[in-house]
């Protein structure tokens, strides 16, 4: 398994768990996400869904650019990340950031409501330099920092730490690496002390006050990065990643 779940009270805790390859998403731990997530959601006794990683590297590194594409690919109907990346989960969701953040995994924890992440905790775009497009970090981040700042994370692609991160308003609480999980489990208890119907209207206000998009929108925003994705650049940002080389663009 790769996606490991337990209760804490009425918190589902939801963890990667591929340390060795940085808890990196190919399509059985997207599926893990996303059927655990739903099982949350069906179930009227959790309150809060903490999503992190498992040891103390990395949260999630993003694709897994070392698997096939059929690796990567997501089973027949089941959501993956998308069930609470793409609408508004109606259950609050905390991001215990355990290490580095990049890509796909930036996108779950700038998604998520809450995130605490560890002092040594590194964030990146970096999907520019894998000849890609972040169309979920790119919006996300577009979403809660001024154009310029988004260019920058999303256009150059650079890693940046912790209190850069906190700096931007994209993480609530840097703390120590053995008060990732604590933390987080606390925001998860502060928040479901309320009451929950309050709770979810409260963050479907805010959801849609911040304009945030539904699955149709979503759909639309993913299919202007489609192309990029199909090019012979993304092709070669896979493979250079791979052999641990640079690049060779070619626009293509």
């Amino acid at each position: 398994m790769t996606v490991n779940v337990w209760r804490e009270g009425s918190t589902t805790v939801v963890q990667i768990d591929r340390p060795e390859r940085r808890n990196a998403l190919d399509g059985a731990t997207m599926a893990g996400i996303g059927t655990a997530m739903a099982e949350a959601e069906a179930d009227d006794a959790v309150r809060a869904v903490v999503l992190t990683g498992a040891g103390d590297q990395a949260f999630c590194a993003g694709m897994d650019l070392k698997a096939s594409p059929e690796e990567r690919a997501l089973p027949p109907g089941n959501p993956g990340i998308g069930i609470f990346t793409a609408r508004c989960y109606p259950k609050p969701v905390i991001a215990a950031v355990n290490g580095a953040a990049a890509g796909g995994g930036f996108e779950m924890m700038i998604a998520s409501d809450l995130a605490v992440v560890a002092d040594h905790a590194t964030f990146a775009i970096p999907e520019v330099k894998r000849g890609l497009v972040g169309a979920g970090c790119t919006t996300y981040t577009a979403m809660r920092v001024t154009p310029a700042i988004a260019f920058e994370l999303c256009c150059i692609g650079d890693t940046f730490d912790a209190a850069r991160a906190k700096e931007l308003g994209l993480v609530n609480a840097v703390v120590p690496a053995a008060e990732v999980l604590p933390t987080a489990l606390d925001f998860a208890a502060r928040v479901t002390a309320n009451a929950p119907l309050a709770v979810a209207v409260t963050k479907q206000l805010i959801w849609d006050e911040n304009k945030m998009h539904d699955v149709e929108e979503w759909a639309a925003i993913r299919a202007k990065a489609a192309p990029v994705f199909a090019s012979e650049d993304a092709k070669e940002g896979a493979a250079a990643f791979a052999e641990k080389r640079a690049p060779v663009w070619t626009g293509r």
